[in-house]
């Protein structure tokens, strides 16, 4: 079997990290390299392997075929080294860490504001969230957890709920036109903002028994975030998922209408891969979320 020199794990190590960074100055920041060692250290590994790992350009660097078949197997081993010599450390001296997949309004809006609480009955669990607009497969070594928003059952995933939410019109205070609201399809005439939720405005209309209307949903955006950032700046009126409202609505730069409120479809639950138990750490984060949504309300 022929064994890899020892000489060529610092290049391997330098190439894993370029390869999922595609990029060699990422890749050097997080080995505390220079980008000049980075680019030597992967010139090394394709001299010695006779072939191109990366394709490069003015734009920086992309991977070959054998560049991502390299990479595959790269940072699987590294991720399986890197598992063995956490078990091998005395348990006092393994950090907890808890990998969080979910969405960026839920994270700044819901999540920020309580999570002091988790820190003060965990100090020594480090968290790490992924806000990447993409779900996440939870493959070995990626995420523990998620929160996330949906119907409740996905494909090869547990799911705990958390807490269920309502739809709700709010807008700054002192938006223009807002004195001449008086019933729910009074806003059908005012600039809309909408983000890209299943359920939306035309859901609602048709919830407040508004038939017939045609709403301009004149701003449209991905993160609800943005949608209620919008919204605070006067610029139309949005359709708020009452739980990533608090912050907006403490300080001020939101109100609510005194319009009718809409139950909504899909409720936030917590999930992990069903195939493993989440660790002690996860578990414990998964515990402290539901203690503190009931204690604390949603």
């Amino acid at each position: 079997m022929t064994r890899v020199r020892s000489d060529l794990l610092p290049a391997l190590a330098a190439f894993e990290s370029a390869a999922r960074h595609q990029n060699f100055t990422h890749a050097a920041e997080e080995l505390h390299l220079t980008a000049s060692a980075v680019s030597h250290h992967v010139r090394k590994l394709e001299a010695r392997l006779g072939v191109a790992l990366f394709q490069r350009h003015a734009r920086g660097v992309t991977l070959t075929q054998e560049g991502r078949q390299l990479a595959d197997a790269a940072g699987n081993a590294l991720a399986d080294m890197e598992g063995v010599l956490n078990s091998l450390r005395p348990r006092r001296l393994q950090a907890a860490k808890v990998r969080i997949t979910t969405l960026h309004s839920v994270v700044h809006t819901w999540l920020l504001p309580r999570l002091g609480r988790f820190v003060d009955q965990h100090p020594d669990t480090e968290l790490v969230f992924d806000t990447e607009a993409t779900l996440s497969r939870f493959e070995d070594g990626g995420h523990d957890l998620g929160i996330r928003h949906g119907p409740g059952q996905w494909p090869g995933l547990a799911a705990v709920a958390l807490m269920d939410d309502t739809m709700r019109p709010v807008a700054a205070p002192d938006m223009p036109g807002l004195a001449s609201v008086h019933s729910p399809a009074d806003l059908a005439a005012l600039p809309l903002i909408a983000d890209k939720a299943r359920q939306g405005w035309h859901d609602w209309f048709r919830h407040a028994g508004v038939h017939g209307a045609t709403p301009r949903e004149r701003y449209q955006f991905s993160d609800t975030t943005d949608a209620m950032l919008a919204a605070a700046l006067g610029l139309g009126v949005a359709l708020a998922r009452e739980r990533i409202l608090t912050p907006f609505l403490a300080d001020g730069r939101l109100r609510l209408l005194d319009l009718p409120g809409m139950p909504a479809r899909w409720s936030y639950f917590v999930v992990y891969p069903a195939h493993r138990q989440p660790s002690p750490a996860a578990q414990g984060f998964i515990d402290w979320l539901l203690a503190d949504v009931a204690h604390f309300g949603p």
